[in-house]
């Protein structure tokens, strides 16, 4: 798979909320990191991701790739129109920067944006979906 398909893949993956094709894009100890949900393996990351998500649509800025062959990295900015799972929108820019393995998997993604903007909204929503004792 090329960086270009990849990338392609990882954001028709996200957009859709399918978690079997995001996590087969991923080593099996891959690790993503968060501005709002913090670091937490891939295949934790996802479900809850798609869980606080009613809809996304996603659209690709530019992609940018590494150029140091023993560590294979690549970079996409893309939009991301998220409307959260109570249907509040929150959409932002973002940069996510996939470090690779040799086979080409992501071992780790930094998500990198702006939180702030949009953090109000979503710890609201995390607020509402926590069990009242």
């Amino acid at each position: 798979m090329t960086l270009t398909q990849l990338v392609d893949a990882y954001l028709s993956a996200l957009g859709s909320a399918d978690v079997d094709a995001v996590l087969a894009l991923f080593t099996p100890d891959a690790i993503v990191s968060s501005p709002l949900y913090g670091e937490h393996p891939a295949r934790d990351f996802y479900p809850t991701l798609f869980a606080d998500t009613a809809a996304s649509v996603l659209t690709l800025r530019r992609t940018f790739v590494g150029t140091d062959e023993s560590a294979p990295t690549v970079a996409f900015w893309f939009d991301f129109d998220w409307t959260l799972a109570d249907g509040t929108p929150a959409p932002f820019s973002v940069v996510d920067v996939a470090e690779l393995d040799q086979q080409g998997q992501i071992q780790h993604l930094h998500i990198v944006y702006d939180a702030n903007p949009i953090r109000t909204v979503w710890e609201a929503q995390q607020a509402d979906r926590e069990p009242r004792s």
